[in-house]
């Protein structure tokens, strides 16, 4: 794959996962959901933008003038970091539990097959491009982890970010 394909790809990857979130806000009945979803469509607009402009750059020069990648959403690591100190409150119906959770999941499979695209690209192409994906695949695991944190959250399975959660019950 060439780097003009691999970007015009990337473009077609980032608007699928930003029309997944788009369909998510809506269906969404929780509000903290629809808030997730609709930072996650802005922040995925905002890669499609980057994206354009580099394949316009890449047109035009030859070259990839990599612009610094700007995201809204903390790193994976830094959603690690702060998880023990937010207070983690779910209290929603079955129902609605249900269409949420089934729309993360929609969303998390969305985010790892970017995910998997841009690892594909950061070993595939040349060093220029590289770069390029490489800060692309870290934000989409920070997307990923926000996003299984919320699975997590909704599901009730007793873990969130692969951390056990407290229950006061087994003291």
């Amino acid at each position: 794959m060439t780097i003009e394909e691999a970007i015009e790809t990337a473009i077609q990857m980032e608007k699928k996962v930003h029309a997944a979130y788009v369909v998510a806000v809506s269906r969404a009945r929780d509000a903290v959901a629809k808030r997730v979803f609709q930072t996650l469509a802005t922040e995925e607009l905002g890669h499609v933008a980057y994206l354009e402009n580099r394949l316009h750059e890449w047109r035009t020069d030859g070259c990839l003038a990599l612009e610094k990648l700007k995201s809204i959403l903390p790193s994976a690591a830094r959603v690690r970091e702060r998880v023990h100190a937010l207070l983690i409150t779910a209290n929603a119906g079955s129902d609605q539990r249900d269409s949420d959770l089934q729309e993360l999941r929609l969303a998390l499979a969305v985010e790892e097959e970017t995910s998997r695209f841009y690892q594909r690209m950061v070993h595939e192409l040349p060093a220029e491009a590289q770069t390029l994906f490489l800060r692309f695949l870290e934000v989409e695991d920070g997307h990923s982890a926000v996003v299984q944190a919320e699975i997590d959250l909704v599901s009730h399975c007793g873990r969130w970010f692969d951390l056990r959660e407290l229950d006061p019950s087994q003291g």
